[in-house]
């Protein structure tokens, strides 16, 4: 009977011991994870030489060590850091061959030895594999500028300024300073990258009106960009333009209009039918919205095809109504309009002057509206550009009275052509 209990209880036994067995297995698995989970902060963060006693074999511990020896190295220029930084980032490249991190401290310790080749082919394939590597690019545009290589050079810096703001300005520098220094060969390579339309394009052409220098910079790429795949939008122009005028290069505005032809040459007068509004300022109306003055180009209540420009002023208020630049030669000249009266007297209200820029000298002033007609009807006036009258204005301005009086009025067709 004590031999057939035994023989019962056996497996009872063993299946307590198996049980006691995974126990212990799972208790022991959980102690291995709950210190790992424990020692990967202090691996990730702790200092280099601590982590690589505790884990001598980690990829992540040797590959931090590697980068806190190099920047030990450089900051005292040790080549015996240099050497213990490249043992590291290599043991670490051997355990984790796509780090690139690690990959990139071999490269720099390359360059730091002299072996600037084999530096060259290492970080480029660190570049490669990360566009977030940002000192591997930094060296990478360092050393293609150095041997004149500016499409890669740039290429790797477009990388940098695509990601970090903070680098900016001193990219943007190189860029112009290359660009100013060797015309030729850099400047077609800036073109290109504003070319993609890359997200710092607007900040890097802002960059461009600090100084003179810089504002040729950006004429000349206004003139390489007019002919490819993203010429300068209306609002680059315009500012482009602005600059220019407030830096007092008149010239300069009348050079690049007519290399770019924006707005075109041909027409005197921009816009003079008031139904393309393309055209960038200065050359497109700009219209005052003062006190006293409401301009607007709106359809006509005649001709709701065609729209016009229609002026609703108090008779009092003094304003430039609408303006904008042309550039005139030495000669005798016919300005022509159309106009209709809503209300008032617009003939006497209301003047079309031509003004001299830079300076003040009035070439023509003359009534902007046909005497009392409330129907469409053409007028024009002659007048004569004088020699040394480089740009002019265009302006309808008012011509205030003592009391207030409305005025409405409608103006179209505006032009102006040359007298034999």
């Amino acid at each position: 009977m004590r031999k057939e209990a035994d023989r019962a209880a056996a497996p009872a036994r063993k299946r307590l011991r198996a049980t006691e067995v995974v126990s212990w297995g799972l208790t022991a698995l959980g102690v291995v994870l709950g210190w790992q989970v424990l020692i990967q902060p202090v691996l990730q963060r702790g200092p280099a030489e601590v982590t690589l006693a505790v884990a001598p074999t980690s990829p992540l511990v040797l590959r931090r060590a590697a980068e806190s020896e190099y920047a030990a190295g450089r900051k005292d220029n040790d080549p015996q850091r240099y050497r213990q930084a490249a043992d590291l980032a290599r043991e670490a490249v051997a355990r984790s061959p796509f780090d690139v991190r690690a990959l990139r401290v071999v490269g720099l310790t390359e360059a730091a030895a002299g072996r600037e080749t084999a530096a060259d082919d290492i970080l480029t394939l660190a570049g490669n594999w990360s566009l977030r590597d940002d000192p591997a690019h930094a060296w990478l545009v360092d050393y293609r500028l150095k041997r004149g290589d500016y499409a890669s050079a740039f290429a790797h810096a477009d990388t940098l300024v695509r990601r970090r703001e903070d680098v900016r300005p001193q990219v943007f520098r190189l860029f112009t300073t290359a660009a100013t220094l060797d015309q030729q060969r850099a400047l077609p390579q800036v073109a290109t990258l504003l070319t993609a339309n890359p997200p710092w394009r607007q900040s890097y052409l802002e960059s461009l009106y600090g100084d003179v220098a810089g504002l040729q910079v950006a004429i000349n790429l206004a003139v390489l960009l007019q002919n490819g795949r993203a010429p300068l939008t209306n609002t680059e122009l315009h500012q482009l333009y602005i600059q220019l005028m407030e830096k007092g290069q008149i010239e300069a505005v009348r050079v690049v209009r007519a290399r770019l032809n924006r707005p075109s040459v041909a027409n005197l007068v921009t816009n003079g039918g008031f139904g393309d509004a393309s055209a960038p300022e200065p050359f497109q109306w700009r219209l005052a919205q003062d006190a006293g003055v409401v301009a607007e180009i709106v359809p006509d209540d005649v001709r709701p095809a065609d729209p016009a420009l229609r002026v609703d002023y108090d008779g009092y208020s003094a304003s430039r109504i609408a303006e904008q630049l042309m550039f005139l030669s030495p000669g005798r000249y016919r300005l022509s309009a159309e106009s209709r009266t809503e209300a008032g007297e617009p003939a006497k209200r209301l003047a079309l002057t031509v003004t001299c820029a830079p300076g003040d000298l009035v070439v023509m002033s003359a009534p902007a509206a046909a005497p009392g007609s409330e129907v469409w009807t053409p007028f024009s006036t002659t007048f004569t550009v004088p020699t040394g009258c480089r740009a002019q204005w265009l302006r309808l301005e008012t011509r205030a009275g003592d009391v207030r009086s409305r005025t409405a009025a409608w103006l179209d067709k505006l032009a102006i052509t040359p007298i034999p």
